[in-house]
């Protein structure tokens, strides 16, 4: 027996020294920390809006066209979302889903960044008669059919919240409200908010607030 009680001493004082050797081993390296995202590059940005966007959205991107956006000053976070989702075809556009993919992550980003740091141009409220109602469902929107006032979300000049919600100030009329429409008649979907929101108003009061927000400052 002799034998075989030195066999499990001998067994028992390796384990133990496996032991100690393991609690005075050194602590593992941490792991390598994940790279910084890329900073946009404004250059190559400008470079791509020319090459992609400036014929419809105007060179220094605040667009001729009133059915096409300004995107000068837009939230570039806004616009990244916004391409995304037409690449993706959450957002439908034929037009500007065909643009998008041929638009890397980075490209967005670079476009959307070099957009919003140009100047956009005022625009002006066309329609006297109906500027007043526009101005009263900007600010107070319409109580009776609970829609909230704009303002709430897109500031009282229009300026909107960075990351969350566009800009509006100066945005064509006839592009805000052709995107009312949509969102009403569930034709744009990537905003169940603006859905529910449009598809309280009838066409007089979507033209209405369209061209208030056209001259706001």
């Amino acid at each position: 027996m002799k034998p075989t009680v030195s066999l499990l001493i001998a067994a028992a004082l390796a384990v133990s020294a496996s032991v100690s050797l393991a609690q005075h081993a050194a602590p593992a390296a941490p792991a390598p920390a994940a790279p910084a995202p890329a900073k946009p590059d404004s250059a190559a940005g400008g470079a791509r809006y020319a090459a992609v966007c400036a014929a419809c959205h105007g060179p220094d991107g605040n667009s001729a066209v009133p059915a096409n956006p300004k995107l000068a000053q837009q939230h570039p976070e806004y616009i990244v979302k916004q391409l995304q989702e037409f690449k993706a075809g959450k957002r439908v556009s034929p037009v500007m889903q065909g643009f998008a993919a041929t638009l890397s992550e980075a490209d967005m980003k670079n476009i959307a960044y070099w957009a919003a740091s140009q100047k956009a141009k005022p625009g002006f409220a066309k329609d006297k008669e109906l500027v007043t109602l526009g101005e009263r469902i900007y600010r107070g929107g319409i109580a009776d059919r609970q829609v909230a006032a704009c303002s709430g979300c897109h500031s009282p000049n229009g300026a909107g919240v960075p990351s969350q919600y566009p800009r509006l100030s100066g945005q064509h009329a006839d592009y805000i409200a052709a995107q009312l429409v949509s969102f009403r008649d569930g034709v744009r979907k990537n905003s169940v908010q603006m859905n529910q929101v449009a598809a309280r108003m009838n066409d007089r009061e979507i033209k209405a607030v369209a061209d208030y927000i056209a001259g706001l400052r």
